[in-house]
């Protein structure tokens, strides 16, 4: 279990030699880039690889087209774990979310990567809303957070929520709506996203918190109702939603994000490259576009502010996973 101090260490001890690499140490663009990704090639999520990856063409930074490597399991850690054994020339990327580096290392009491040691921050990709949403398992008066606590309050046996995965950032969403109201809302976890939103479609399950991108077909569709979304403001894909903070629950308010990460060995100059072709690949309409179908935001950032969030999201969710009780032996 990583403390905060060692965290602290880490990062800045990550930051030194970052700046001791000399930019010179990168001589040459790359023919082939390959960034891994630790989901299946049909997730949401997906898409940010692909799509930046296809916009790397040309660049400083590559000659070619990404390939992307789809490696699935273990709630993306394999994908990581291949990145650490990865070569440090800036030649192998891994797409990840900042659960993976900012939440196990508070859930796994023995991971197989340092997320401070073993990687370095490019660029964030994307971010993403959680939202919690209700199907006909739930009766239509229940049209807020607040209803559907009462309505689970009331209904003990009916009172549970899906998410894509245990120990995921949906699953700690609602653990904590659960606990901090006083609702024994029992958790479910599926294997992505999609089974569990047709459960709830099919009145299997009454709700689940998921990427709100994940209900909007459903929800204009009026076969669920998506009652809250977890950003800092209302998702621009389905603004007549509000937020879980306007409804009362501000400590649910949670922008989850999807990084490119490095091997930690690779040069700064290299770092820079990649981080130059990723963000202009970012602000492409076609790319913003393409991302928001799936309710994404294509957003960017400098390594500098990538690493400040991991530190920030890690330093966040330590008190509330121990709050929850919640480890991978759970």
């Amino acid at each position: 279990m990583h403390t905060r101090r060692q965290f602290m260490n880490h990062v800045g001890c990550a930051t030194a030699l970052g700046a001791l690499a000399p930019i010179a140490s990168w001589a040459q663009t790359i023919e082939q880039v390959k960034i891994f990704y630790g989901f299946p090639a049909s997730s949401t999520d997906d898409n940010v690889a692909r799509r930046v990856g296809e916009k790397l063409a040309g660049s400083a930074y590559t000659r070619n087209a990404a390939v992307v490597e789809n490696k699935p399991g273990a709630g993306g850690r394999i994908a990581l774990e291949s990145l650490k054994g990865a070569p440090g020339d800036g030649s192998v990327l891994t797409l990840s979310p900042f659960s993976c580096t900012s939440i196990y290392p508070h859930i796994y009491s023995k991971l197989s990567y340092d997320p401070t040691k073993d990687f370095v921050p490019v660029s964030i990709g994307a971010v993403m809303h959680h939202g919690l949403a209700v199907g006909p398992l739930v009766p239509a008066s229940v049209k807020t957070v607040k209803d559907f606590l009462a309505w689970a309050k009331a209904n003990p046996g009916q009172a549970n929520y899906g998410s894509p995965a245990a120990g995921s950032t949906p699953h700690f969403i609602g653990a904590l709506l659960g606990l901090n109201n006083g609702v024994d809302l029992k958790h479910v976890p599926y294997r992505g996203s999609i089974p569990g939103v047709t459960d709830v479609v099919g009145g299997q399950i009454a709700s689940m918190v998921t990427p709100s991108g994940d209900f909007i077909p459903n929800h204009k569709a009026g076969k669920l109702r998506l009652l809250a979304t977890s950003g800092n403001a209302r998702s621009p894909f389905s603004p007549e939603v509000p937020t879980f903070a306007e409804q009362g629950f501000p400590e649910l308010t949670t922008e989850e994000w999807f990084g490119f990460y490095a091997p930690a060995k690779t040069p700064a100059g290299m770092v820079t490259a990649a981080n130059a072709a990723i963000n202009a690949a970012i602000k492409e309409k076609s790319v913003i576009d393409s991302l928001a179908v799936v309710g994404l935001i294509a957003r960017g950032s400098t390594p500098a502010e990538m690493q400040a969030s991991q530190q920030a999201e890690f330093e966040r969710w330590g008190p509330l996973v121990k709050k929850i009780g919640f480890t991978a032996e759970s």
